[in-house]
């Protein structure tokens, strides 16, 4: 797949999750409504405070794991959300930094971005800013950012190499690096690689997990720390429209077992 094609394909699904409420990674269905984006939160270590904590409509059930618990946020520093979705993670990080800092959300697809927007609003969050971007070429400053999060977004871009310094460009120096992402164990069997739907799906677009740290250590971070891992259940995912290679193929959800790997990784600059 083309990288163009690829980002059509992302840009196109995720519109169509924004505009419904639902969950396309890791749902048993998709746009499957709030009941299933709680509980997909909550199994990937989100508390129910958190859930409660933000308006209706941020939490969209597309995470596979909670970087904000993870990032340590201090009052009055400024973070970035890479691929912001509908704002849940910004709006966590937001309380966390308080008014005298600020919290940045990026997302490419202007759907999401505007109901980010909308939740904003409905929340009465201040000091939370959303634009309209790509990971690989962030609309932000050098050397302004304190904290970086991202949640199950970098693996649906097809130049890793590239978002990763992005976010070492525009940190400062000793800026702190929180992501959850999917990585894999084994390379995938080519009908899911290839599968646009899988991509959407957060499945084909994810790589290596050795290769993944490679690409944070050669955009120049230090001190990196893979912090948990477990397996993503790909079994979940065979039942999800966006999966349609797996789901078409029940034989390969045998082969993709242990394949998928849900990790929390840190990193300084």
């Amino acid at each position: 797949m083309k990288n163009d094609n690829i980002k059509k394909a992302v840009r196109r699904g995720y519109a169509k999750i924004a505009e419904t409420n639902g969950s396309c990674c890791g749902a048993s269905s998709c746009c499957a409504g709030t009941d299933v984006a709680k509980t997909i939160s909550r199994n990937v270590g989100y508390k129910e405070e958190d859930l409660k904590a933000v308006p209706d409509g941020a939490n969209l059930g597309l995470g596979c794991g909670n970087p904000v618990a993870l990032a340590s946020l201090k009052e009055g520093e400024t973070v970035l959300d890479l691929g912001s979705g509908a704002g849940f993670d910004c709006f966590l990080a937001a309380k966390r930094v308080g008014d005298k800092g600020k919290v940045i959300g990026v997302d490419m697809t202007p759907e999401m971005v505007k109901k980010a927007k909308q939740n904003a609003e409905k929340g009465n969050y201040g000091n939370v800013e959303f634009k309209l971007g790509e990971i690989e070429n962030l609309p932000v400053e050098d050397n302004s950012v304190d904290v970086i999060i991202s949640n199950c977004v970098i693996n649906l871009s097809p130049d890793k190499q590239k978002v990763f310094k992005e976010a070492f460009r525009v940190l400062k120096q000793n800026g702190r690096l929180m992501v959850s992402d999917l990585v894999l164990s084994k390379e995938l069997p080519d009908a899911v690689r290839k599968s646009v739907e899988a991509y959407v799906g957060c499945i084909s677009g994810a790589v290596l997990k050795d290769n993944y740290l490679k690409i944070i250590k050669e955009a120049g971070f230090g001190r990196i720390d893979v912090i948990g891992e477990k397996s993503f259940p790909i079994d979940d995912a065979a039942h999800d429209i966006t999966a349609k290679a797996v789901k078409d193929n029940p034989g390969l959800i045998k082969e993709m077992a242990g394949a998928v790997m849900s990790i929390k990784v840190s990193a300084i600059k």
